[in-house]
């Protein structure tokens, strides 16, 4: 850190949020719309990066699937956010983006989209709406920690001191550091004494050892309508059907995203992961046999596997990659591999390539308000919390709905300063 004599002092401000993602967005605008001065702190040289980003393939801003559905995507932190987001869930959140002049849908995935499909319409009324609540945006701001109990920036201007009376912490989890979630703030955080789950990819792909031949002429090409089946510790199985793409380093995509969780942890108890694959979901086991036993004359049986069982090119290379070659002449292995074929997972790819990240600020150090315990007056939101989701809308949902109430219990806890 440079010299005292080299930092520069704000004024202090009522209340600050350092983040300008979807959660530290909220949590400014709920305290500006109860009169509070708010100034709000980002790395980037613009707010809602991230945001934009998720947006390129169509704004997926939440899920319209029953709310008891819904919760149970936050698997073991459901009971941590089930309370929130039934403040703030989907109907909420479709109602706020009404608000702003943004219309939305449901697909027929029960995806909920705005009618454009945009995000940076969205963006901008709410950039629109905060500015004329009196939010004040200060970018290129990146927060470096504590300055005694004041906060302590990184800015083109030098490092500058900003006190506070409360603040919201929202700075994204460890994926996509360049667009500012890059996990800078675990360090700080720590040196504090606050405990932090350590951060993983989450919706990630996933490390496969392929064949030079296979990676060279199939990466970047889609397995459509298949079928995983993962064996759970509990003796169960899940299944989940849906496509995937093969990579060069292995696979990615929707259908392996869903599972990612599970297969992380799989893989970091016991150093790999097991994963069977339906080639064929829409057919039996004999129904298969029989078509694999039909006679073929003269084509090859890669030929016949493509015109009597329905297997694309990329299927039967995946296949002749999996198995041995001895199986190919055994039709009640081949028939059974079809429906079950064992495919193995190495390692998660790099965080800064997920979709998402695990891992956080835990929930046992903060209060019901999202304040921590050992903090008092700081609140946190977001992806920085310990807690991790599906893509589907709910990713975004938890980030508002954190948001919302990080930003609602710092306004109790200024009332509660102010009376005292």
């Amino acid at each position: 850190m440079k010299n005292d004599e080299k930092n520069t002092r704000s004024a202090s401000s009522g209340a600050i949020v350092i983040g300008g993602g979807p959660a530290g967005l909220m949590a400014a605008e709920t305290m500006a719309a109860a009169g509070i001065q708010v100034d709000l702190y980002d790395a980037m040289p613009s707010v809602g990066r991230k945001f934009l980003l998720a947006g390129k393939g169509g704004m997926n801003l939440t899920h319209s699937e029953p709310a008891g559905a819904f919760h149970a995507r936050y698997r073991e932190h459901q009971t941590d956010l089930t309370a929130m987001l039934a403040e703030f869930g989907a109907q909420e959140l479709r109602a706020w983006a009404d608000g702003l002049g943004i219309a939305t849908f449901v697909g027929s995935s029960g995806r909920v989209f705005p009618v454009d499909m945009k995000a940076a319409p969205l963006l901008r009324a709410w950039l629109h709406r905060l500015r004329q609540a009196g939010v004040r945006f200060h970018m290129r701001h990146r927060w470096l920690g504590w300055h005694g109990n004041d906060y302590l920036f990184a800015t083109p201007d030098g490092e500058q001191i900003v006190p506070a009376d409360t603040v919201v912490l929202a700075m994204g989890g460890g994926s996509w550091a360049r667009l500012g979630s890059d996990g800078a703030w675990v360090a700080p955080l720590q040196q504090r004494g606050i405990a932090v789950a350590p951060l993983a990819p989450s919706n990630c792909g996933f490390d496969v050892a392929w064949s030079d031949y296979f990676r060279q002429r199939f990466a970047g090409q889609a397995l459509m309508t298949v079928a995983v089946q993962f064996g759970q510790d509990d003796g169960t199985s899940l299944v989940r059907q849906g496509q995937f793409v093969v990579t060069d380093g292995g696979v990615e995509g929707s259908l392996i995203y869903a599972l990612s969780a599970l297969i992380r942890n799989r893989i970091m108890s016991q150093g790999k992961a097991l994963l069977h694959l339906d080639l064929a979901p829409g057919k039996s086991t004999e129904r298969i046999l029989q078509e694999v036993t039909h006679p073929r004359g003269s084509r090859s049986l890669s030929s016949h596997l493509q015109t009597k069982v329905g297997l694309d090119a990329v299927k039967v290379a995946l296949l002749r990659e999996c198995l041995p070659p001895d199986q190919f002449q055994q039709p009640v292995l081949l028939a059974a591999a079809i429906k079950a074929l064992p495919l193995v997972l190495h390692a998660a790819r790099p965080i800064d390539e997920a979709i998402s990240s695990a891992g956080g600020v835990r929930f046992e150090g903060l209060d019901d308000q999202l304040m921590l315990r050992n903090l008092p007056g700081i609140f946190c939101a977001g992806e920085m919390l310990d807690w991790e989701a599906p893509t589907g809308g709910y990713l975004l949902t938890a980030c508002f709905a954190t948001g919302k109430r990080a930003g609602s219990g710092a306004l109790a806890w200024l009332a509660n300063k102010t009376m005292r």
